[in-house]
């Protein structure tokens, strides 16, 4: 590269008019939600009769159905993108693929549901691109759920339009960097106008490429406050699990899992159940149990290890959990992301006493008008409760009735037993209140077997047989272990 020569993004039209241009790229769009935004900007850019092979917008729900096959429940969601991609994709192939053998088709859909004239709706939406790196290949899945956080319908479209240029172009032009793909997304675009929460590539043109690693790029880079996985370590999106549930979550490091976690989460899960089910007119609960990391908790001094990520998040999937990978480093800011995608249901938070006291240090809420009570007032949100394990310090059981809290604010912390919006664990497994994970962590690396029974024995046979966490074991293979038999539901 010559010197002060500066590399200039594209602009909309320009990334348009490219694809235009290209005579191998054709193919349909469907748009549902947001008009025909994306198209648009192709035609706007010229020479579109090279591209675009159809386009369509479906918006009533009869026509939608007659044409992707009914939908039970939501429209907008991965279920109705996924019928849409398969049905254009395979009908512009089946049509053109024997007449135009030199083409690289694709499909690119949409399902959004933009601001209503009430403001008073989550604006989001599902986009996919299914595409051909080479005519006649197989075909290549790039598939994303978006925040639309402009509170104005025109803006919300014209967001659509934008990204959906970007990934596109993207696809075509940059399939060896699906995290370049990524950033290209808020080209043209002003800071905080689009969310992207959720990635998953599939196809030849994205192989030995890790979603997780995507998900855990979109939060380090700010595109996402968090990003889920499921406990076939494939990436979720919230709505598709936390939609009309009940909520037990937890956060740690997990490095590693132990005994005491799993103790948390089953009495926790239990203690829970036995509170839903003593509430007037409640029927069966669904609870969704989560276990939470985040940046903080990855980072080391030489920042985030991927593959200590990986590994981590290996094992919680492996024992069925649901993981989150979030960018909050205060408790509070966990509440609005649950609630967001659970409107009625209720939540309970399970964390340690030693925890707790953290969350009661004003250090953490300097950056807060109303300081600590702001946050609390974000915290308890909507009758949340937190569950309290007990905490061994020397020969003492620390619970709610002997922890120091700041004199400023004993009051509050009374108020709040007194709620019980903080509320001890009416069972738990005392002999686990001497594991610690950092223990255990060092008793791994020093080569001492006591780490064995500290943990459970699935989890002992991952970190043994793929030499996690330092475990020195020469003769280890790397494999992929399930246990469909525990934990999560």
């Amino acid at each position: 590269m010559e010197k002060g020569y500066v590399e200039q993004t594209l602009d909309t039209r320009q990334k348009a008019l490219a694809i235009n241009l290209d005579k191998t790229i054709y193919g349909s769009f469907a748009e549902i939600g947001a008009g025909q935004e994306i198209a648009r900007n192709f035609f706007m850019a010229g020479a579109a009769s090279g591209t675009i092979a159809k386009s369509l917008s479906a918006y009533d729900m009869q026509m939608s159905d007659a044409i992707y096959g009914k939908r039970p429940g939501r429209y907008v969601c991965k279920p109705r993108l996924i019928q849409m991609m398969d049905h254009e994709y395979s009908r512009v192939t089946n049509t053109l693929g024997a007449s135009y053998p030199e083409k690289r088709f694709f499909a690119l859909c949409d399902t959004v549901e933009t601001i209503n004239y009430s403001q008073t709706n989550q604006s989001h939406g599902w986009m996919g691109v299914r595409f051909q790196s080479k005519p006649g290949g197989e075909f290549n899945d790039f598939i994303i759920h978006i925040r639309l956080l402009n509170r104005d319908g025109l803006q919300q479209q014209q967001a659509i339009g934008v990204m959906g240029v970007n990934l596109l172009y993207g696809c075509y032009y940059m399939s060896h960097d699906p995290q370049g793909i990524l950033k290209s997304l808020k080209d043209n675009l002003q800071s905080g106008r689009i969310e992207v929460d959720m990635v998953h590539v599939s196809g030849p043109a994205f192989k030995g490429v890790d979603n997780r690693l995507l998900s855990l790029f979109l939060v380090k880079s700010g595109m996402a406050e968090a990003c889920m996985f499921g406990p076939n370590d494939e990436p979720i999106h919230p709505t598709e699990v936390l939609y009309k549930k009940d909520i037990l979550a937890l956060r740690g490091r997990f490095r590693p899992v132990t005994h005491v976690h799993l103790d948390m989460l089953k009495n926790g899960l239990y203690q829970f159940e036995k509170e839903l089910a003593a509430r007037p007119g409640a029927g069966k609960s669904d609870i969704v149990v989560i276990t939470e990391l985040t940046l903080k908790d990855l980072s080391g001094e030489e920042g985030i290890d991927e593959q200590d990520f990986l590994d981590r998040v290996d094992i919680l999937t492996s024992l069925g959990q649901y993981v989150l990978i979030s960018s909050f480093l205060e408790y509070f800011k966990l509440v609005p992301f649950l609630t967001r995608y659970n409107t009625g249901s209720q939540i309970a938070l399970v964390l340690g006493a030693n925890t707790l006291i953290n969350i009661f240090n004003d250090k953490y809420y300097r950056n807060l008008n109303g300081g600590l009570l702001e946050s609390f007032g974000t915290l308890f949100h909507r009758d949340v409760r937190l569950y309290l394990y007990p905490y061994k310090f020397g020969n003492e059981i620390i619970n709610t009735g002997n922890m120091m809290i700041p004199p400023k604010y004993e009051n509050l912390y009374k108020h709040l037993i007194d709620n019980q919006r903080i509320v001890d664990f009416e069972n738990y497994d005392a002999q686990n209140l001497s594991v610690f994970s950092h223990k255990v962590l060092e008793k791994i690396k020093n080569n001492e077997m006591e780490w064995e029974g500290m943990v459970p024995p699935i989890v002992a046979r991952i970190i043994k047989e793929n030499s996690l966490f330092s475990y020195r074991n020469p003769n280890a293979k790397k494999i992929k272990i399930r246990d469909e038999n525990l934990g999560g539901k």
